[in-house]
């Protein structure tokens, strides 16, 4: 089996998807990305690793993705959960379709995968997940109402999976950033602070370093939490 680690992205063709993939690969893991842009193979190709074209919210997809990666690589150490925004609409004009929709992507597609990929972790001798949250999870807001909602959920998923599987030594954590972006521009729409620490957002590169830490051996004992990456703007403790 080849020992070369390698990490799984999804919603990996742009964003903080894009740039864990990169940073990933700079640390020498062979990565498999998952988005549905058709734009993934460039970037997969760019970093020598592969892409699968498929959304999150399908389970077929996710399926192909780890079977090819298993196929291509003989083994999974690293998956990260990345995810496109959600919208934003007004709270009581949420269909249940949305409802749905938005279920499965930021909340079912993390379990599925988590099926999909446990046993050969398992088998390997463990393995990380790490899911991309939002620093409102806890706190709900209205104009996010998906994060408050489905991402909360997902960090309890985060919290149980991590207790079942940390004897296989399989982690589990989210993070849980304020805002990521490259320029102030790719923000418009948002409510953006003027007292951010820097004047600016964390970049996508910034950010996946944090990620990048998480998966390391150097965080091996951390698992079940949500870390905040947001500048201590969340009211709790």
């Amino acid at each position: 089996m080849n020992s070369q680690k390698v990490a799984i992205i999804t919603a990996a063709s742009r964003s903080i998807g894009a740039g864990c993939a990169r940073e990933l690969a700079v640390r020498g893991y062979k990565v498999s990305l998952l988005a549905r842009s058709e734009s993934v193979f460039e970037l997969a190709s760019e970093l020598g690793g592969i892409a699968t074209q498929g959304s999150i919210t399908n389970f077929q997809d996710l399926q192909q993705l780890v079977e090819t990666t298993l196929a291509k690589f003989g083994r999974i150490d690293a998956v990260v959960n990345s995810f496109g925004d959600p919208p934003r609409p007004d709270l009581l004009s949420i269909s249940d379709e949305m409802w749905i929709e938005n279920f499965e992507m930021l909340f079912l597609s993390v379990v599925r995968i988590a099926r999909l990929v446990t046993e050969p972790m398992r088998q390997q001798g463990g393995g990380v997940i790490v899911n991309i949250s939002a620093s409102d999870s806890h706190e709900p807001a209205l104009g996010t109402p998906f994060s408050g909602t489905l991402r909360a959920a997902m960090e309890g998923f985060t919290k149980l999976y991590a207790k079942r599987y940390k004897a296989d030594r399989i982690r589990m954590i989210s993070v849980a950033p304020f805002f990521v972006a490259d320029s102030l521009e790719e923000l418009e729409g948002w409510n953006v602070p003027t007292d951010m620490m820097f004047n600016r957002p964390a970049t996508y590169a910034e950010f996946a370093k944090i990620v990048a830490f998480l998966i390391s051996d150097d965080a091996k004992f951390i698992t079940g939490t949500t870390l905040k990456v947001d500048e201590a703007y969340s009211a709790g403790i």
